[in-house]
């Protein structure tokens, strides 16, 4: 199955850390984050009720686009 692909230039997406930092408030745990080869953020790690989770989001809006 192919991940999402997000075609916003570079120039509009949020920061790295910022986005990490977004995400641990609303309760993730991220042990592994990084860019697609579509250019999307996918993080590996866990929610805030402890689940294991791997979800793709645009890096412009912040929304999830897909989890696993």
């Amino acid at each position: 199955m192919a991940s999402p692909t997000c075609t916003a230039p570079r120039e509009g997406w949020k920061p790295e850390a910022a986005f990490k930092k977004d995400l641990e408030a609303q309760g993730y745990r991220i042990k592994n984050f990084k860019v697609t080869k579509g250019n999307c953020y996918e993080i590996y790690g866990t929610d805030k009720a402890g689940k294991k989770v791997e979800i793709y989001f645009d890096p412009v809006s912040g929304k999830a686009l897909e989890q696993k």
